[in-house]
């Protein structure tokens, strides 16, 4: 990424505030779990990989400087502030999965002083952010196999840098396969009705030097009709134990579209993106926001004042209409239910 989407510097939380993205680069200071939820909530951090490491940190900003005269206090505090972070975006795993794993730290620690659980969950938090660095660029790795030199990929939302810490899934595999000296042309999607696609995708990749030409929502049937673009790549928030991904709204009528012009559907996801306890997409909760993210684009009303909205941030794509998995410990095919149990087991 030419720019930083968040980082822990000076011992303070900065994030990238993607909602004033394409039209000015903000960079803003967390220092409370009030700030991080905030953030979180209003999508000035947003992608299933980099909330996850939002909440980690903020859960760390959560009791910082709190005085806890015993390890039950500081455990009590901590799983206050867990359930405020994870109601703030309910359908990415991603950000559960890291505050499971702060709150895992601290139970191992039963006889430790406060200070010095807080210090462990900083250096997990920190940990967490490492992580996605690595993993994203292993699946970068492992999916630019699956492009040929001279593809163009149709992806949907934002799964790039801007979702992650610095490179991205979805648009992680187009930077790698770029990398490996390939040829790669990316169709966007706008991506109705918060335009992550073309406020965020479409400006991540120009900024990037890749070669993007960004199409309105109902225009997908059509380029892939004409044979402009060669497979979808999109990113995962959730993915359950049978395959069954949920994505940005619009995901699925994409995975249906690409099965009836003959074209694979990949989905780019870490395996903290996967929630193995849930047997199917059904029990995946999909979010519902604000009916005025549809009827008004900031600020100005684009609809008549009042019209019933249904606003659900995400679809559920059955496990059949995917082709693939990227995943940073490789490439998973149908059928998927072995090779997901044998991952859900490590």
């Amino acid at each position: 990424m030419p720019v930083k989407t968040i980082a822990w510097e000076n011992d303070s939380l900065v994030i990238l505030d993607q909602t004033r993205l394409p039209a000015e680069e903000r960079y803003v200071v967390l220092e409370t779990v009030a700030d991080v939820h905030r953030a979180i909530l209003r999508l000035e951090v947003r992608g299933a990989p980099v909330i996850g490491v939002a909440a980690a940190l903020g859960l760390y900003l959560a009791v910082r400087h709190g005085t806890f005269p015993t390890y039950d206090s500081l455990k009590n505090a901590l799983r206050q502030a867990g359930k405020y972070l994870a109601s703030s975006r309910p359908t990415a795993v991603n950000l559960t999965w890291a505050l499971e794993r702060m709150t895992a730290v601290v139970e191992g620690m039963p006889e430790a002083v406060p200070e010095a659980v807080k210090r462990a969950l900083l250096d997990e938090a920190l940990a967490i952010m490492a992580r996605d660095r690595e993993d994203c660029r292993a699946i970068g790795r492992h999916g630019q196999a699956l492009l040929a030199d001279g593809s163009a990929v149709l992806t949907h939302c934002n799964a790039g840098g801007l979702a992650t810490v610095d490179y991205g899934t979805a648009l992680g595999v187009v930077y790698a396969a770029l990398e490996a000296g390939k040829k790669i042309r990316v169709f966007a999607d706008e991506t109705r009705p918060l335009l992550q696609g073309s406020r965020l995708t479409a400006w991540e990749l120009q900024k990037s030097g890749v070669p993007v030409t960004l199409i309105c929502d109902d225009m997908a049937a059509a380029v892939m009709a004409r044979g402009l673009v060669d497979c979808v790549v999109t990113g995962a928030d959730r993915i359950a134990a049978n395959g069954d991904a949920a994505n940005k709204i619009g995901t699925y009528g994409l995975a249906v579209l690409a099965r009836e012009h003959g074209l694979p559907f990949y989905v780019a996801a870490p395996l903290s993106s996967f929630d193995f306890g849930l047997p199917s997409g059904e029990g995946i909760p999909i979010e519902e926001r604000d009916s005025d993210e549809v009827r008004c684009f900031r600020g100005v009303l684009t609809a008549p004042p009042g019209v019933d909205v249904f606003n659900p941030a995400f679809d559920v794509t059955p496990h059949r209409y995917i082709t693939a998995f990227v995943t940073e410990r490789g490439v998973i095919r149908p059928p998927f239910g072995a090779a997901l149990k044998e991952l859900s087991g490590r």
